[in-house]
């Protein structure tokens, strides 16, 4: 006898087949009212996408067996046309894209290989990327550890330097034994950052001078600001040239930055004199005529020696100075001068003769500009034209520096150079109407001609100041003037 459990069971299956094998598929349509279209069970949903005129177009419907068997419909063409059927409802509910101009399976490789190749390009990349990387950031630490160490890491100057030697004795060491252009960067960093300062000692446009201490030795620290940083990058530039080092010429000793977290400020090391500018001691006192010719002939070695070209693999270029004046001469304790302050000068290439102009805004003393410069023809394609306005300069700091020197009691009050005739701060069109239209020059005293020396040096000044610069004496010739002064004057060095 059957159970009647087992025979409800079957009948259930039953029923539930035939209602399988008699419900409708339900697909998207585009083109059908509510976008749904129906086909039977062993129907399919069809989705397709070809290209007409160059456009992809989508078309979404409903397959019935009998299309189903003809296999047309389910199949696409490589590049134009890509179908699909599926066989649940709503299936088709998705845009099929077509990828043209992708090499076929059959002629090229396959999906996977290029996936592939991609990867292996990827993977070496980023190895070539890492290696460049390490190698910048180890240049970098390298560079940071020269340039740009951390204030609060203190700098090691016992491993740098022989901490029994002044300062003199280390530049003259460098200076001697390497290429003549400066201490290394990293003794630079390491002498400015112990330096203790003590007191402001003057003030320009550029910042303040101050006076220091490094291991109980005074120097000079120039303060610039950091809107001047190319003025300061300038000017220590300048004195890194080789071969420039000179007994007048202020010597260098450090550059670098310091960083007090408001601000930077950019420091210039030099040597400190006490004397200061030729222009204070000049105010402060007056010189005899053996001083007078000490001073005279240190400030034109010193021009002479920057005019100079060195020819060699060690030599040096010509340098003009273009703003020399009282202020930018410093007076040494031996009453001799040095020459400061270079960071409006030039360089000259002679290889390719070409002039190193800074790109930097300032420009020079107006009281002491030459006559092409004020009335702007100056050549300035030439580099001769920059040193002949610098013996213009050298000839108004020779007639203040005779001024001050006392013969036979005689002196006069210290003045700037054409104070007589132009307001104490004069502009361009003031210096230019005196200097180049009336062609007026310093008075030189009749007095002078009753000096020997003050006489040669008043007779030097005109031959400086010449309107004409061809006519001007040279750097060079100005010196061997002054020292065959010296020899008849018998002035010891």
């Amino acid at each position: 006898m059957t159970c009647p459990a087992k025979s409800s069971f079957q009948a259930a299956l039953v029923v539930l087949s035939v209602a399988h094998l008699t419900a409708a598929l339900k697909c998207v349509c585009q083109l059908c009212a509510n976008h749904t279209c129906e086909t039977s069970a062993d129907g399919a949903c069809w989705n397709s996408v070809m290209l007409i005129d160059g456009k992809e177009e989508a078309v979404k419907s409903c397959l019935t067996p009998a299309e189903m068997r003809g296999q047309l419909f389910c199949y696409g063409s490589r590049n134009v046309s890509k179908r699909n059927c599926c066989f649940t409802d709503f299936c088709n509910n998705e845009t099929l894209h077509l990828h043209t101009g992708r090499p076929s399976e059959e002629g090229g490789w396959g999906r996977l290989q290029w996936a592939l190749l991609v990867l292996v390009l990827s993977c070496l990349l980023c190895v070539a990327v890492l290696l460049a990387v390490c190698v910048l950031q180890g240049h970098r630490c390298a560079y940071s550890r020269a340039h740009r160490q951390d204030p609060e890491e203190p700098l090691d100057d016992q491993t740098l330097m022989s901490p029994d030697k002044c300062l003199r004795e280390l530049i003259y060491d460098m200076s001697t034994s390497g290429s003549g252009s400066g201490l290394p960067l990293l003794v630079q960093r390491t002498i400015a950052r112990t330096i203790v300062l003590q007191e402001s000692i003057g003030k320009g446009r550029f910042g303040e001078v101050w006076k220091g201490k490094w291991r109980g030795e005074d120097v000079a620290v120039k303060i610039f600001s950091s809107r001047d940083e190319r003025s300061w990058f300038r000017e220590a530039e300048i004195y890194q040239t080789v071969m420039l080092r000179h007994n007048n010429i202020l010597g260098f000793i450090a550059a670098d930055n310091k960083d007090n977290g408001s601000w930077t400020q950019l420091w210039l090391v030099s040597e400190y004199h006490e004397h200061g500018s030729l222009y204070d001691y000049l105010n402060r006192f007056t010189v005899s005529v053996e001083g007078m010719i000490v001073l005279a002939l240190s400030i034109a070695s010193g021009l002479a020696h920057l005019h100079m070209e060195i020819v060699g693999t060690q030599g040096k270029p010509a340098i003009a100075h273009r703003d020399l004046k009282s202020k930018n001469v410093l007076v040494k304790r031996n009453g001799t001068a040095v020459i400061a302050d270079l960071g409006l000068a030039v360089k000259h290439d002679s290889a390719c003769n070409s002039i190193d102009i800074p790109t930097n805004q300032r420009v020079g003393t107006k009281r002491y500009m030459a006559p092409e410069v004020l009335d702007e023809t100056i050549n300035t394609a030439n580099f001769e034209s920059f040193k002949r306005a610098d013996i213009y300069s050298l000839g108004l700091v020779f007639w203040e520096l005779a001024r001050r020197c006392a013969d036979r009691g005689f002196h006069e009050d210290f003045q700037l150079p054409y104070f007589d005739m132009v307001p104490s701060d004069p502009s361009v069109e003031d210096m230019r109407k005196v200097v180049c239209e009336q062609k007026f020059r310093p008075n030189v005293p009749n007095q002078w001609q009753g000096c020997e020396a003050l006489r040669v040096m008043g007779k030097l000044m005109r031959e400086c100041w010449y309107t004409n610069p061809a006519a001007r004496l040279t750097a060079l010739r100005v010196k061997k003037t002054v020292s065959q002064l010296s020899i008849s004057n018998d002035v010891k060095l």
